[in-house]
């Protein structure tokens, strides 16, 4: 008996390969005792690697990405006193845009976008933004000049959904390039509409009056359309939001009925005056609701219907939604796609998107599709690009003559001096 059982614990693998960390070890008096397998582990971490992924929007992410670190590169020589900049010098700024090559690499990459030459004087290498891009860059401006009134109702409304009225002006400055602002909008906007804005302090904006007008969500129209033309109740839609599920998502047995219920879920939306958080079940889902609302309604008010999520969280406490974000876009995959190309992690609002495109587009995501366009090209097409070199060639030798020839540091003593000796 004593040898058979020597032989059972021998050659049955799941008692003889148990885990050395695990508090019982099978031997010969507890072959019979039933192991519990530990339950995999449910967290936002297992869900974003075990997702369904959307292949055309991870690409875009990954160009966006480029183009992202060309125009961080750009705001960073637009803040020099000439119009180029010296690679050495640039290549200080690697950490600052989030460079993961060198310099020279990117720039070699891009020559459409960012035209490298040696310095006719100082014999060194320099960097110019080309004449294409540089023509995009004015073009936004102008878009962005055109649309203002637009920018206005953007930052009015994100003011509306803020707990207190108020916004810091710092969150506002990291989703600049995301609601179409300019790069002076403190000034331009918040300071030229002081009937809308009130700058409480050096950091903070208030909003002066609310407009009712403006505290109508963009999901709204969704509803309202799904109520009239397919002809459903007013409890369907009433609360409900878009759904597109991704290619490959497994819907698994009760799923169904549970997102029907969460459709039906009454909640406080994200222009309404928020209600207190009750800790109970339901309190919790609604609560939990809402801020699906409110990063909805965010999302949509970007020109572009896409952000980074970590730029989120610097209006969780002005929005009254402290919670994990991460883990609650996880949840609702079929509102929201977490792409994990490059460093960081971006939300895209899922219908508004369609084969890796904006399905509605407008002037500043066409402005930026032709920059994404200038950056795609790579090396390709460059013949155009060697005789714009020549010529910009010989109009910086003409500066350079000028400063040179021209008026030196110090030539202002020299009438000082003449007038001494009179």
């Amino acid at each position: 008996m004593r040898a058979l059982l020597f032989k059972v614990h021998r050659t049955n693998t799941i008692y003889s390969h148990s885990s050395p960390n695990s508090p019982i070890q099978f031997g010969l008096f507890n072959l019979f005792i039933q192991r519990r397998w530990k339950k995999p582990a449910d967290t936002a971490q297992t869900r974003l690697e075990n997702r369904s992924r959307d292949p055309k929007l991870d690409l875009l992410t990954a160009q966006i990405r480029k183009l992202n670190i060309a125009l961080h590169l750009f705001d960073l020589m637009s803040q020099r006193r000439r119009p180029y900049v010296s690679v050495q010098i640039m290549s200080r700024w690697t950490n600052i845009v989030g460079l993961n090559v060198s310099i020279g690499d990117f720039l070699g990459n891009f020559p459409h976008v960012f035209e490298v030459f040696t310095h006719s004087v100082r014999k060194n290498m320099c960097c110019s933004v080309t004449r294409n891009m540089m023509a995009l860059i004015e073009e936004e401006k102008a878009v962005m000049e055109e649309y203002e009134l637009e920018n206005v109702r953007r930052v009015k409304k994100l003011l509306m959904m803020s707990k207190e009225g108020v916004l810091h002006l710092h969150a506002l400055r990291l989703v600049r390039r995301e609601l179409g602002l300019p790069v002076d909008f403190r000034e331009s906007i918040l300071r030229k509409y002081a009937e809308d804005f009130n700058l409480v302090d050096l950091e903070v904006v208030a909003l002066v009056e609310r407009d009712e007008r403006l505290a109508v969500g963009y999901v709204e129209h969704w509803r309202e359309k799904e109520y009239k033309e397919k002809w459903l109740s007013e409890f369907e839609t009433k609360y409900a939001f878009p759904i597109n599920f991704p290619t490959g998502f497994v819907i698994e047995k009760g799923f169904k009925d549970k997102l029907k219920d969460w459709q039906r879920l009454s909640y406080v939306k994200p222009y309404e005056k928020e209600v207190k958080r009750i800790r109970t079940k339901a309190g919790i889902e609604r609560f939990e609701k809402r801020v699906v609302g409110v990063l909805h309604e965010f999302l949509s008010l970007t020109v572009e219907k896409m952000m980074d999520v970590e730029r989120f969280v610097h209006f969780r406490k002005d929005l009254g939604i402290e919670v994990n974000f991460r883990e609650l876009l996880l949840k609702h995959p079929g509102i929201f796609y977490i792409s994990t190309k490059g460093e960081t992690q971006t939300v895209y609002l899922r219908e508004a998107y369609s084969k890796g495109g904006l399905i509605e587009s407008n002037p500043f995501y066409d402005v930026r599709r032709k920059m994404l366009d200038l950056m795609l090209l790579g090396r390709r097409n460059t013949k155009e690009l060697k005789v714009n070199k020549e010529s910009n060639a010989g109009r910086r030798s003409v500066e350079t003559d000028k400063i040179v020839e021209g008026t030196r540091d110090g030539d202002w003593v020299i009438p000082l001096l003449e007038r001494s000796d009179n």
